[in-house]
């Protein structure tokens, strides 16, 4: 099964980890003490860039639009917030 995933697919699950862990930095940054509402924002920041390049390809003829590089990317950034909530919600006990 993850044989049949395109290498372009992994850039941008990749990518979209690295996109997860800044913008769930940014969250605590915002909100310090308010866990879920950073984890909230920084979730529908990373949905909305996601979406956005695969539309801003789409429109503009730069690229190609593919519905499956922004769910990659989605699940990448989700993974990345994932991988930082769990050391905030470990040091933070």
């Amino acid at each position: 099964m993850i044989r049949n995933i395109g290498r372009d697919k992994w850039k941008h699950f990749f990518v979209g980890i690295v996109m997860g862990m800044v913008l769930q930095s940014c969250g605590w940054f915002l909100f310090p003490n308010n866990t879920v509402l950073s984890t909230v924002a920084a979730f529908i920041v990373v949905v909305i860039i996601s979406y956005g390049f695969e539309l801003f390809s789409k429109y503009t003829g730069k690229g190609h639009y593919e519905l499956n590089d922004a769910i990659a990317s989605a699940i990448g950034g989700v993974s990345g917030m994932g991988i930082l909530l769990m050391i905030q919600l470990n040091t933070s006990v």
